[in-house]
């Protein structure tokens, strides 16, 4: 390393250390004490009750963007209550104008409209916590966050209740989160790590009661302020009891209807206060949005990401290593290869849902320990064996915010020799608040392995309010196995690095809030030495400040074929071995999100193997009110080759409409041109009670060619929570 990168580097880390001091020192100063209460509130948003006027305020936010430590535009006041089963927060949200609120859907998105968060750190351990949002017209979130936002579960659903109420000069919510939905010690009096986020987006502003960093969140519990005051309380037993009810009736194309029903049962216990055991038995998931269809133009699968419910629930605590090379919005892996993959689970490679016959599930902390357990049972189908898979994990917490551990994948074919293990070993370092080193080995065995059947990575990321910089070595051997795994590509080693700038432009900040000129690069190396794949991409964002985007790029690719490709398959269309280099040029935008209307779009265009590719993207999202919204989004791509010429069209149409906060009713229609088909999933749902529901489900698929049936079916599911 040259004397100048060392001063430099010496330098950003230095800054950045000073800053976190500023920080800390603040959020000393942020305690709150809790009021214990005896008379029974009612949960209504009006805050009338006489001790709320006795309870300590939290206020005096600050901003995090887009003025960094600037007081807050509009006044925040946040109380806190207590009696034996709830922990209650009255929330005030003065405004000098009216809210604006988009949805009423569970798990609303937040940032299309004001929003207040609250996170809760119950262990006080400044890395793990429970998160929890609201809008003005009492639409809930709920999430499970560990290791400070590396993994966020938002499917995470917890039973809490909120009331709101609008005023002229802003607007009031009362919620009540019972003790026995969270975890925490079980001792006489606790301390928790506590945090606020107001969200005004007509200014597109963020700001905090205990100050952040622009560059974080509310997940860094870290920097959160201090919950004091809360006396003989307990978590409870925690005994949750799901019976379900599911009637299905189907058709196929060749005429054939099926009717069938079942029960099944989920339950849930509290062992101790940081351990849960789960079990499930004859499990379902009909209930459970299709998946967003994609065009594969790659050589590898595709990813889709998990939707059901029970693989969700606490899935942090299987989380292996981390550490994206391309930013935090990347979707697809981040490290080329995801340890543990649910979705082997209950789901072949369509995508088409295999019976699982139960299960059960040990997951949760105790003292600096974190540990996971997952057994299931699959049931024969078609070409699917009975099938039993078993992933252990075990994370030791270290230092700030740092992490060592083990896990274990485990897949057994019902009378067969056929097994697959992999073990590996993962550490994640943080030193300070901007530096963190990622790393994983791991090993895979199965019968008769020829051996090169490792995998490694190690990583570093460096973060501040001006760069972010990524570096990264992975080695995954040719032979390395992991059927409980996402692992695109085998035999390779990847080199890869991404840089990238924020600028805030002081003279034009009127219009531009952030610019962000950031570049990337990856190389693949076969186990020859030679380059396989290498991309180097370059880029400029703008970000205005109503929170639109605008984007250029210049996406430069080789990829050296050692094998004919078959690139479409309904076409026959094969790119045969060859170096080939090429690129493309990108332009995207997207407008401001929290209009009635707003559109997307981007274009790529250049060069593709031996020939041209024009790929265009449109999209845009309609709010008519806080009930109903709608988006479509179409894909086309233009591929022209010597060996073919094709056209695929990718539509995706959504209708969401609630009719209150308790009852949905929600469409998703595709058309896939590749596949020549076109697909529904129209979805009623009634929470009857908390963490209960009905659904009403009907899915069909037809081709798109001759409108022919290709199948269809009407699924009813009502589930019943028991807790206590």
């Amino acid at each position: 390393m040259s004397r100048t990168t060392f001063l430099i580097a010496f330098l950003c880390t230095t800054l950045a250390y000073a800053s976190s001091i500023n920080y800390e020192v603040a959020r000393r100063d942020r305690r709150l004490q809790a009021v214990r209460v005896t008379e029974k509130l009612e949960i209504d948003g009006r805050l009338d009750e006489t001790v709320w006027s006795t309870a300590p305020v939290a206020g005096d936010f600050i901003q995090n963007d887009p003025r960094p430590d600037d007081p807050a535009s509009e006044k925040t006041e946040v109380k806190v209550l207590y009696d034996k089963e709830n922990l209650y927060f009255g929330v005030s949200c003065y405004d000098s104008q009216r809210s604006l609120v988009h949805e009423l859907k569970k798990d609303f998105t937040r940032t299309s409209g004001d929003s207040f968060e609250i996170v809760l750190d119950t262990f006080h351990d400044e890395r793990n916590g429970y998160q929890f949002a609201i809008n003005a017209a009492g639409a809930k979130w709920d999430a499970q966050m560990t290791n400070e936002g590396r993994e966020v579960n938002e499917n995470w659903d917890a039973i809490w209740s909120v009331r709101t109420q609008l005023h002229e000069d802003g607007w009031t919510a009362e919620i009540a989160i019972p003790f026995k939905t969270l975890k925490f010690r079980d001792t006489d009096v606790q301390t928790w790590g506590i945090n606020f986020q107001r969200k005004l987006r007509r200014k597109n502003e963020d700001s905090y009661w205990s100050p952040l960093p622009r560059i974080y969140e509310l997940n860094r519990v870290s920097l959160a302020g201090t919950l004091e005051g809360l006396e003989d309380v307990r978590p409870g037993v925690n005994i949750r009891i799901k019976p379900s009810v599911i009637a299905t009736a189907g058709q196929f194309s060749n005429g054939d209807r099926v009717y069938t029903g079942d029960v099944g049962l989920d339950a849930k216990y509290g062992i101790t206060a940081g351990l849960t055991w789960d079990f499930t038995y004859n499990t379902d998931f009909s209930q459970v949005e299709a998946d967003n269809q994609q065009i594969n133009l790659t050589r590898f699968n595709l990813f889709f990401p998990e939707k059901r419910e029970f693989f969700l629930e606490n899935s942090g605590i299987f989380q292996f290593s981390g550490g994206s090379d391309r930013g935090p919005n990347r979707v697809v892996p981040s490290n080329d290869m995801l340890f543990f993959f649910s979705r082997r689970i209950g789901l072949s490679d369509q995508g088409e849902p295999i019976p699982i016959l139960g299960g059960t599930r040990l997951t949760g902390r105790t003292g600096p320990f974190e540990l996971g357990f997952l057994n299931i049972h699959q049931r024969e189908q078609g070409s699917s064996a009975e099938t039993n898979f078993t992933v252990a994990r075990f994370r030791h917490n270290l230092f700030g915010n740092s992490d060592v551990g083990v896990m274990v994948n485990n897949k057994e074919v019902q009378d067969s020799p056929d097994f697959n293990r992999v073990i590996g070993a993962d550490a994640n370092l943080r030193f300070g608040q901007s530096w963190i080193l990622y790393s994983y080995l791991a090993k895979s065995f199965t019968p008769e392995s020829p051996g090169k059947d490792w995998a490694g990575r190690v990583s570093l990321h460096y973060q501040s309010n001006q760069w972010d910089i990524r570096t990264s070595y992975t080695d995954i051997q040719e032979h390395f196995t992991n059927d409980m795994g996402f692992v695109p590509r085998t035999g390779m080693r990847k080199i890869a690095g991404f840089a990238g700038r924020s600028i805030r432009p002081q003279k034009v900040r009127k219009i531009f809030r952030n610019v962000h000129p950031h570049g990337a690069a990856e190389y693949f190396l076969n186990p020859n030495g030679d380059v396989e794949t290498a991309v180097v991409d370059y880029h400029f964002q703008l970000e205005f400040q109503n929170g639109a985007t605008a984007e250029v790029g210049l996406n430069k690719q080789r990829e050296l074929l050692l094998e004919p490709f078959l690139i479409n398959r309904r076409h026959k269309v094969v790119i045969p071995t060859g170096d080939y280099s090429f690129y493309e040029y990108l332009i995207q935008s997207t407008s401001d999100r929290s209009r009635k209307l707003s559109g997307n779009f981007q274009i790529l265009i250049g060069p593709f193997y031996t020939g041209y590719k024009h790929t265009y993207t449109v999209g845009s999202i309609l709010r008519l009110n806080h009930q109903f919204n709608a988006s479509f989004t179409h894909s086309h791509n233009n591929i022209n080759l010597p060996q073919g010429h094709f056209k695929t069209n990718l539509l995706n149409i959504r209708a969401n409409y609630s009719f209150s906060t308790t009852l949905f009713l929600n469409a998703l229609i595709q058309y896939n041109s590749d596949a020549r088909q076109w697909s529904s999933n129209i979805r009623f749902n009634l929470i009857h009670r908390p963490l209960s529901d009905f659904y009403l489900v009907y899915n069909e698929r037809r081709d798109s060619t001759s409108g022919d049936l290709i199948d269809r079916a009407i699924i009813a599911k009502l589930t019943y929570m028991i807790a206590h």
